[in-house]
């Protein structure tokens, strides 16, 4: 049977009659059982989570069911920034294996963050997991450490949690209302193709980086890091370089072993600090010898290219199996933040794919790059389900 996808929205001020309208329209447009409902509440609604399960269960009836929280949401081509919003994104499939997890990290005797909850990775295999977290009682990147290592290749796809009112949940998982840790879906048995924009376009030359120390770069092409950097964006375009003083990234190649390096072999990290002295730059991200980076810049026009040509990769890697629909998680910075239109992200995924996309507005984004899983920023991750 095919794979179908469905989408309910409401911005109805009362939070169980927002999802219950939310849930009676995916239902009428999946016209089937509903195998998996993810479902996103904006703040106001966050207050009455018990109400919005009940009635979610109610009119949908979903075998498995995952959510969280959110500042802002979105779905059927829209984006609700702010205020009420409620959305139901509603799967078919009924050949799938799906599996919902409640995920927590604790520390262990030694100190270190212990990951609990995940599927065992002897079952059968997942082609994709869905993370949910709350940003504040769970340690995302433990768990894609974690999940790198025990499932190589498979991707993970969501996001931090954006919204929790004091007092009340900001998870969902089947029938419970959670206040801490992840909630996870793994899925496997059908065709899910990870796709992550990063809203950043590569400027300048490559470089070598030639001596570092964790996220600290000593020297790039043997020369002081701060010096070559100098040197590089000197050599940029004035509009370029326009756009590094607003904020400079450094692209880090993750797979070495490709002929040449494109957009999406970068893995965009922030500048952090730079030690004029020491010459040294440090990055939000781990470094060694060897690898290759590039410098990145980010505006509205470098991230509508980006996305656009990311959702055009997904359509022509399914082909002929076209696509069933997608969850879709951007970064709270983008939306009005970022672009001059409304509804920019969530317009752009539905128009490209020809198929109904819901998501929400995260803290943080997760995805693979390089075939590693990664939290990012200002990116927007989908989740592309084929039919």
């Amino acid at each position: 049977m095919a794979v179908k996808v469905a989408v309910g929205t409401s911005q109805d001020h009362d939070p169980v009659a927002a999802f219950a309208a939310a849930s009676d329209r995916a239902r009428e447009s999946l016209g089937a059982v509903c195998d998996l409902a993810v479902l996103f509440a904006a703040a106001p609604h966050l207050g009455h989570a018990k109400g919005i399960l009940s009635v979610v269960h109610e009119r949908l009836g979903p075998h498995h069911l995952i959510g969280c929280g959110a500042g802002g949401v979105l779905g059927a081509g829209r984006e609700l920034e702010t205020g009420p919003g409620a959305v139901v994104w509603a799967l078919a499939a009924p050949e799938a294996e799906i599996a919902t997890h409640h995920v927590v990290t604790e520390h262990g005797p030694d100190g270190e963050l212990v990951v609990s909850g995940l599927p065992d990775s002897d079952g059968s295999a997942s082609e994709a997991i869905v993370a949910l977290c709350d940003p504040y009682s769970f340690s995302a990147e433990a768990l894609l450490e974690q999940l790198n290592a025990a499932r190589p290749g498979v991707p993970v796809l969501g996001g931090l949690a954006s919204a929790a009112a004091a007092g009340s949940a900001s998870l969902f998982r089947d029938g419970q209302v959670l206040d801490s840790g992840a909630v996870a879906c793994s899925i496997g048995g059908l065709t899910i193709l990870p796709c992550v924009s990063q809203g950043a376009t590569a400027v300048g030359p490559e470089m070598t980086i030639t001596a570092a120390s964790g996220n600290v770069i000593e020297t790039l092409a043997s020369v002081p890091a701060v010096e070559r950097l100098r040197e590089a964006i000197g050599e940029l375009s004035e509009r370029e370089q326009q756009l590094a003083a607003r904020g400079l990234l450094l692209g880090i190649v993750i797979d070495p072993n490709r002929p040449e390096y494109r957009r999406g072999d970068f893995l965009v990290r922030p500048i952090i600090g730079a030690d004029e002295q020491r010459g040294t730059l440090a990055i939000g991200e781990r470094v060694s010898v060897g690898q290759t980076v590039r410098m990145h810049v980010r505006d509205a026009a470098a991230a509508d290219e980006d996305l656009r040509d990311a959702l055009r990769a997904q359509v022509l890697a399914l082909g002929r199996e076209g696509v069933a629909g997608a969850l879709l998680f951007t970064c709270n910075g983008r939306g009005s933040h970022m672009f001059e239109v409304p509804d920019h992200d969530a317009s752009t995924v539905e128009d490209a794919l020809g198929a109904p996309a819901g998501g929400f507005f995260c803290a943080g984004e997760i995805g693979p790059v390089g075939g590693r899983n990664f939290l990012h920023g200002f990116t927007a991750t989908l989740a592309v389900f084929g039919r």
